[in-house]
C-alpha cells in the first residue's frame, strides 16, 4: 500500500480496550487485526466494508462524489473523491484475500452541515454517490446512516464488522463544519502538509464499554435523547 493515503493516527482506545486508528478526510485504513477505526463526518461519507470469511475490513473517508479523473493529482488529493476512495479500499481488501461477492458495506455521513449548500448539498450528492457505486459493484449495503442535519462520529470493528454511530449537535461542536469548510479551500500542498503533521492521540466515544460480538451490527450510542433514531438496516427481503 506504499504511496497510498493510509491513516496514520494510531492510538490505544481506552473505551474499546484495543488499538485504534483515527481517519482524517482523504484517508483509508484496512486491516484484519482486532482494532477499532474511528472518524468524524459532516458532509463527508465513510464506507465501512467487511469480509466475514476473510476476517478483514476497512474504512475510507471522502469529501466529494466526483471521480477525480485528473491524473496529475497525488493519491492523497485524489482520495477526496468517492470513486477513487472506494476503488482503493476495495482493491486493497481483495489483495488481502477478500472476495467481492462476500463484501458487506455500512455507510455513514452526508449530513447537511455546510452553510450555503442548500441548493446543491454536497452531503446529499455524497450519499447518492456511495449508494449508486456500491449497487454497480454489487456490494450489498447492510446498514446505513446517511444525510440528515447532524455530524457523526463513527466507530468500526474491521474484524467483526460491528459499527456504531454517535450524532453530534452542530451548535455545540462547530469544529466539524469549520474543518470541512477549511479543507475545501486548501491547496493540495496544504492538505499534504496537514496529513503529515497528524499524529495526535485521540480518545473518542467516552461511553460505557460496548459488548463486542462476532455478528456485524450497527448501534446508536451516546447521543442526546432528542437526536436518537433507528439506523436503517436492510431486511432479508430488501436484500
Amino acid at each position: 500500500m506504499s504511496g497510498l493515503p493510509i491513516a496514520s493516527n494510531l492510538y490505544f482506545d481506552n473505551h474499546f480496550k484495543r488499538p485504534g486508528v483515527k481517519l482524517l478526510p482523504n484517508e483509508f485504513y484496512m486491516t484484519g487485526e482486532d482494532m477499532v477505526l474511528v472518524t468524524v463526518l459532516g458532509s463527508c461519507v465513510a464506507a465501512c466494508i467487511h469480509d466475514r470469511t476473510a476476517g478483514i475490513g476497512g474504512m475510507n473517508h471522502f469529501m466529494l462524489p466526483d471521480d477525480g479523473s485528473d491524473a496529475s493529482q497525488s493519491s492523497s488529493d485524489s482520495m477526496r473523491y468517492g470513486a477513487y476512495a472506494m476503488e482503493v479500499l476495495i482493491n486493497e481488501m481483495i489483495k488481502r484475500g477478500g472476495r467481492r461477492e462476500r463484501f458487506e458495506a455500512k455507510v455513514f455521513g452526508g449530513g447537511a452541515v455546510l452553510a450555503g449548500m442548500t441548493t446543491i448539498n454536497i452531503g446529499d450528492r455524497n450519499s447518492e454517490f456511495v449508494r449508486r457505486y456500491l449497487a454497480l459493484e454489487k456490494i450489498r449495503i447492510v446498514a446505513e446512516d446517511l444525510q440528515g442535519m447532524y455530524p457523526r462520529k463513527v466507530a468500526f470493528m474491521p474484524r467483526t464488522g460491528q459499527a456504531m454511530v454517535k450524532k453530534l449537535i452542530t451548535q455545540q461542536d462547530p469544529s466539524v463544519v469549520e474543518r470541512e469548510q477549511a479543507l475545501a479551500r486548501q491547496t493540495p500542498e496544504a492538505r499534504s502538509e496537514r496529513l503529515a503533521k497528524a499524529r495526535a492521540h485521540v480518545e473518542l466515544f467516552n461511553q460505557p464499554k460496548a459488548k463486542i460480538t462476532d455478528k456485524p451490527r450497527i448501534e446508536l450510542f451516546g447521543a442526546a435523547a432528542g437526536l436518537q433514531r433507528t439506523v436503517r438496516t436492510k431486511t432479508a427481503e430488501e436484500a
